[in-house]
């Protein structure tokens, strides 16, 4: 499995970017993705998840209201909507797949066997 995540830049304060995670390498479509932020040495961080149909997804409360995950199977990618960004906001943002199927959308890294490279998003006061 690979997972390809872009979309990180510069932004300012209160402003939006949308990142992207490119899957190959087995069937997208039946399992859960999630996005994790991990700064340098911190824990990585729950962000968001999804279920492989779209309809089930858990946010973190520092995030909740103001990023939006979403999924298009038929393009093999999962996206993290991010508004009314904030300096804290800052960090690498990495892209994963859950290791099996599931109902849900996990949201301990454990759930999580495949990890993309991470893109880096930082946000100006």
């Amino acid at each position: 499995v690979q997972l390809q995540a872009s979309g990180g830049g510069l932004v300012q304060a209160g402003g939006s970017l949308r990142l992207s995670c490119a899957a190959s390498g087995r069937p997208f479509g039946n399992y859960g993705m999630g996005w994790f932020r991990q700064g340098l040495g911190k824990e990585r961080e729950f962000v968001a998840a999804i279920n492989w149909s779209g309809r089930v997804t858990n946010y973190a409360d520092s995030v909740n209201g103001r990023f939006t995950i979403s999924r298009d199977n038929a393009k093999n990618t999962v996206y993290l909507q991010m508004n009314s960004l904030k300096p804290e906001d800052t960090t690498v943002y990495y892209c994963a797949q859950t290791r099996a199927s599931s109902l849900y959308a996990p949201t301990q890294p454990y759930e999580y066997g495949y990890w993309g490279q991470g893109t880096l998003v930082t946000v100006s006061s």
